[in-house]
């Protein structure tokens, strides 16, 4: 793995307003000095994390979409980042990940917020994404799906190739919950021996939902590569893959890891 340059845009977002957040979110990738490998904005990052999906949902190839595409080839990097999403007659909390060159690849949100009836108004997703990029192997998932492991687990094939190399959240995670949001972006650091990125929002929300922030990377022994703390910021951080692939060598706990098959 070559060395991974990484940018965390930690934002707030305008309610419902993606013109305002395409606006403010191209002004900060354009302020990103060195040239990143890989631009991650918070999820739902053209609307503020709503349930009112029918006023802000876009169909695949519209606005936002189109957006990411400009950026991606424009910054030379992947941009990734997730929408609402209207397929067919369902709504889904979307991560696109869009290469500079136009292809892309979808996440749809497995874990649905049931505290704020998001498993009323979207659609679950079945399937998880690795996407690879300078020979990394990169697993983005959004929000919620911190808080389950098993969905997060980096398995192996016993050979020594695991799953991924990092593990990203894309998120709206509130304040009153963050100090969770921090414990929980570094247990799945430790426990899947891998690097672990964070992007959380700040600001208030619509429904008047306070978020601060703490936005973040952690390697493989749970320690802070950076730490975003309440302010808007965007920050670059260069990950080593040769240090990553050193101390799984040297602590190769993933070999002890017991066997399962998740059932969806």
């Amino acid at each position: 793995m070559q060395d991974l340059k990484i940018s965390l845009i930690q934002t707030p977002l305008h309610w419902h307003n993606t013109e305002a957040n395409l606006n403010t979110l191209e002004e900060k990738i354009w302020q990103i000095e060195d040239k990143a490998d890989l631009i991650i904005l918070p999820e739902m990052f053209n609307s503020g994390f709503t349930m009112k999906a029918e006023e802000v949902a876009e169909v695949m190839n519209l606005t936002s979409f189109r957006w990411m595409k400009q950026m991606a080839a424009q910054s030379g990097a992947v941009v990734t980042g997730s929408v609402v999403i209207r397929d067919g007659e369902g709504f889904f909390n979307r991560l696109i990940w869009m290469r500079p060159d136009g292809s892309f690849e979808t996440y749809d949100k497995r874990h649905l917020f049931r505290m704020a009836d998001e498993h009323h108004t979207y659609t679950a997703g079945k399937k998880r994404l690795v996407c690879e990029l300078k020979g990394w192997k990169i697993c983005p998932m959004i929000c919620y799906d911190l808080r389950f492991p098993v969905w997060s687990r980096n398995l192996s094939d016993r050979e020594g190739k695991m799953a991924f190399d990092l593990l990203l959240y894309v998120a709206n995670w509130p304040a009153p919950r963050v100090g969770a949001w921090d414990i929980l972006l570094k247990a799945r650091a430790v426990e899947n021996l891998c690097y672990t990125a964070g992007v959380n929002r700040i600001g208030e929300d619509g429904n008047g939902v306070p978020y601060s922030g703490h936005s973040g990377v952690y390697d493989p022994k749970g320690e802070t590569v950076i730490f975003m703390e309440d302010r808007e910021d965007v920050a670059t951080v260069t990950l080593s893959g040769s240090e990553l692939q050193r101390y799984r060598d040297k602590f190769p706990a993933y070999l002890d890891a017991d066997d399962f098959t998740l059932s969806i």
